[in-house]
């Protein structure tokens, strides 16, 4: 399991010298409690490392506002919503199951073995943390579902 210091890496143009602070800056702006909190830590990772390093700066900028859709969710759904965790567990049972055949012969194919392994419980499902707070609507700020 990855640890929070672990799940970002900083740009490969960062000095690594930079890299844990750049980390630690990065997690204390996502782990914010509110949206507002999160993009008022944004603003201040921005100014911090455009001094520091602009390459940073300008690859939090270039992500835009699309890296910040999960914080206008209700925040028991933030866990799931800020990570991929959940969809690479899953394409990693799925891909260890599967590694002994060489291809599969159609995508509906692979859809039913993957819900095939699914069903006899070989791969798992993990729950989405906030689950029973879904069908609330999110902030009422725009939410960009393409990010």
């Amino acid at each position: 399991m990855l640890t929070r210091a672990e799940t970002y890496r900083p740009p490969a143009h960062a000095q690594e010298a930079l890299h844990e602070e750049i980390t630690a800056d990065y997690d204390d702006m996502i782990y914010a409690e509110t949206s507002a909190e999160v993009m008022r830590r944004r603003r201040l990772f921005l100014a911090k490392w455009r001094m520091k390093c602009r390459g940073v700066a300008g690859s939090l900028e270039e992500a835009g506002d699309r890296l910040f859709t999960f914080s206008r969710l209700p925040k028991s759904q933030r866990k799931s919503a800020r990570t991929t965790n959940a969809i690479e567990r899953l394409y990693e049972g799925f891909k260890r199951r599967i590694k002994t055949q060489t291809v599969l012969p159609s995508a509906e194919t692979a859809a039913m073995l993957f819900w095939s392994l699914r069903a006899s419980g070989q791969i798992t499902m993990r729950k989405v943390d906030g689950w029973h707070s879904l069908g609330e609507p999110p902030a009422s700020m725009h939410l960009d579902l393409v990010a």
